[in-house]
């Protein structure tokens, strides 16, 4: 509800109530009450008086309270019962305010008694347990006595009123901080303060005896890790060096074929041939010996045609790409051809066995398939002859230099075979393909160290042996050091037991003796062609130095004889290795087999 007085809105609605403040409800009236306006003068006047002595009394009051003094707390009792806060302001409609501090509950009703809209026509009566602020309009200035008495006293109900002179109780003053009283409290204070001088010492003589001294970073192992560490120091190098032998010599007996069974079997062809005058379709055996021959003999002539002083002059002369960085290309590019000359050959093998049985009407397009084939295998192992040859050169360039060139080669050539190795996850499958690759890998290091040994013979002057011992030595020792360091942590890294090497073993056992290979197993595969035309081409120059000056017949002679002698030592080599190796596989195999039923 809104009131005009004046021209003036209030913004706020008015409550009228009939009591004018004993039960600390708000009563607002206005200014033109006929009560009011016969005695507005005399009442603020008194009002005003009122106020002045009650806030004279409250500041001496705080006085006397921050003093502490009773006397005169004792006296400003006596002198009103209670210090009421009456506060007046008339605001600019002409009502009169009164301010008063009480303690009502806070249950608020609101009872209108009605339909009249004037502000006595409602009644609100408020009660709260917190000391509110009230404003009481004051409607007369007629108002008993009593009612204002009243109204201080309850207004003073929930102020703080200082007690009589009996009951103030004077503050305690702060005892001084005695020493003596402290330490007898805590005798430990003294301790602790002094402790903290030793805390150093006391933490270091606690770690000389509190165990191991790297206790906080490591923990100690059990059997397992015992087990593991003894796999890679002596059971994975031990077992992994034992295969890679014996597939040295596997590869060294297919070598000893190559240049010993190929050329008894042709001959033997030819023989035939010559003796019955009859000509017969040779079988796939045959016609893959033939195969095989021909890109023998073409890869040695065009090796033979090759100047192996150009190579090592522009080998030696790089100013820009060093040494080991052209052996290591060249490594690549030799594992890339061993890869595409097995597809090679055993495409040639199909097309000789599909030519050796074909029927008349199919001969001419088998015939052209197995040339083509042919050619293409020429092409392919040429590259690869040459690829070797090539890498030989760049090791003997390397042992002849003086600036450790060697040296370097190893370290760039093996750790780099580490490093893109070692950190791989791997699967026994492809550990099986890697150790085969090593093991051709170590034969071809051998027929590098042939050619090594043919240009000393050729061309060193003075005492040459030592020499190339000592570096030949450092290279197989530095590739056995190598082989052992990665295959040691390829089984560690991957959690491959030592006897993995051991199946990896005995299947290539079951190769030599001629087993046929089940499904999970996978063969070493090796083609000496390249390593042939290699070998063949470095040596044929020291044949030549020892061939006598005369005649071409004497010549020739003399050729035969030396060939035949060489032929000779090599079918002994073959017949020693071969049977050695059937041998230590039928007794390898044999221990495995007794191992697994004790096992069993």
């Amino acid at each position: 509800m809104s009131i005009r007085s004046g021209g003036r809105k209030v913004s706020f609605d008015l409550l009228a109530s009939d009591s004018s403040g004993d039960d600390g409800s708000l009563s607002l009236r206005p200014a033109s009450d006929p009560f009011l306006s016969n005695g507005g003068e005399d009442g603020r006047s008194t009002r005003r008086k009122r106020k002045s002595k009650a806030s004279k009394k409250r500041k001496l009051a705080e006085r006397a309270a921050a003093a502490g003094d009773p006397g005169l707390l004792a006296g400003l009792d006596h002198q009103t019962p209670s210090l009421a806060e009456n506060d007046y302001c008339e605001d600019g409609m002409g009502f009169g305010v009164s301010e008063n501090r009480s303690v009502v509950e806070s249950v608020c009703e609101n009872t209108v008694v009605g339909p009249a809209l004037e502000p006595e026509s409602s009644q609100v009566s408020c009660v709260s347990y917190v000391e509110l602020r009230q404003r009481n309009v004051n409607g007369s200035v007629g108002d008993e006595p009593g009612d204002e008495e009243t109204s201080t006293r309850e207004s003073s109900a929930g102020q703080w009123r200082p007690e009589s002179k009996g009951n103030i109780a004077k503050l305690a003053k702060e005892g001084s901080l005695d020493w003596n009283r402290v330490m007898a409290e805590d005798p430990r204070t003294l301790g602790e303060v002094s402790s903290s001088d030793s805390l150093l010492i006391k933490y270091f003589i606690g770690e000389i005896y509190g165990g191991n001294s790297l206790r906080s970073t490591i923990s100690a192992g059990n059997e397992k890790k015992r087990q593991g560490v003894y796999n890679t120091m002596f059971h994975v190098p031990w077992r992994c060096e034992r295969l890679i032998v014996a597939g040295f010599f596997v590869c060294l007996d297919s070598f000893l074929s190559l240049l010993t069974i190929m050329p008894a079997r042709i001959l033997m062809t030819i023989w035939r041939v010559l003796h019955t005058r009859k000509f017969q379709r040779p079988n796939a055996a045959e016609l893959a010996d033939f195969g095989c021959f021909i890109v023998l003999a073409i890869g040695v002539i065009t090796l033979q045609m090759t100047d192996i002083s150009l190579i090592y002059h522009i080998i030696r002369g790089q100013g820009i790409v060093k040494l080991y960085v052209v052996y290591n290309v060249l490594e690549i590019f030799d594992k890339l051809c061993q890869s595409f000359g097995e597809d090679v050959l055993q495409v040639l093998f199909n097309s000789a066995e599909g030519l050796s049985n074909c029927s008349p009407d199919n001969m001419i397009f088998q015939l052209m398939r197995f040339i083509l084939d042919e050619t293409i295998a020429i092409i392919a192992f040429v590259v690869h002859s040459f690829i070797l040859l090539a890498q030989a050169i760049t090791l003997s360039t390397c042992i002849i230099a003086h600036n450790n060139a060697l040296l370097a080669l190893l370290v760039s050539n093996n750790f780099s075979e580490v490093k893109s190795n070692v950190f791989k996850r791997v699967s026994k499958e492809n550990l099986l393909s890697l150790v085969y690759y090593d093991i051709i890998e170590r034969f071809h290091i051998t027929t590098y160290v042939l050619f090594v040994l043919s240009q000393n013979i050729l061309e060193a002057e003075g005492p040459w042996f030592e020499s190339f011992a000592t570096d030949a030595l450092q290279v197989y020792l530095c590739e056995t050091f190598i082989d052992t360091i990665k295959h040691s942590f390829l089984a560690k890294f991957n959690e491959i037991k030592p006897h993995a090497y051991s199946d990896f073993l005995e299947d290539l056992c079951k190769q030599i003796l001629n087993e046929k290979p089940d499904e999970r197993r996978k063969d070493l595969t090796f083609i000496p062609l390249a390593p042939a035309c290699v070998v063949i081409r470095v040596l044929t120059p020291v044949y030549a130095t020892v061939l006598p000056y005369g005649p071409l017949p004497w010549r020739l002679i003399w050729i035969i004889f030396w060939s035949s002698l060489t032929y000779i030592m090599l079918a002994i080599c073959k017949m020693l290795v071969g049977l050695s190796l059937r041998h230590l596989a039928t007794w390898y195999i044999y221990q495995r087999l007794e191992s697994k039923q004790h096992v069993d």
